[in-house]
């Protein structure tokens, strides 16, 4: 990946990061109990509340450190897929799922691309990256 790009997947990392840590740590400062009720109300259970809200400060968290960069943003789509579904879907685009669409496109290129600059896992584990290639071996 070029110097470019790599600036590019990072300035997208951690804005993703802050997105999420926001979101994450409102969801408890407002009081988690709140969301849970809100979560039953729309036919979801609660408990999933406290997933989605841990998920979002750590993996918010995670991002900005570049720790576990994909998985970490792999879940972040699932879990905005899910939203864009359940919640934004009824809404429209303007006014319901467009912003949550742009964090999902954000959270598959990283999936897919990784973000390496600046990034506290790539410094700790550098030497047991994994090669992907999509070349055939034979």
């Amino acid at each position: 990946m070029s110097n470019k790009q790599e600036v590019g997947s990072l300035l997208l990392r951690v804005m993703l990061g802050m997105v999420f840590l926001a979101h994450g740590a409102a969801k408890f400062q407002g009081g988690i109990e709140n969301i849970v009720g809100w979560f039953d109300s729309i036919g979801l259970p609660g408990f999933l509340a406290y997933v989605v809200a841990i998920l979002e400060l750590v993996g918010g968290i995670a991002l900005i450190l570049g720790v576990g960069t994909r998985i970490v943003s792999a879940l972040l789509a699932l879990l905005l897929v899910g939203a864009i579904l359940k919640v934004q879907l009824a809404a429209g685009f303007i006014g319901g799922y467009a912003y949550d669409l742009v964090l999902l496109v954000i959270s598959v290129h990283l999936f897919l691309n990784g973000s390496k600059l600046y990034s506290v896992g790539h410094l700790l584990f550098k030497g047991e990256e994994v090669q992907h290639s999509y070349k055939n071996p034979a």
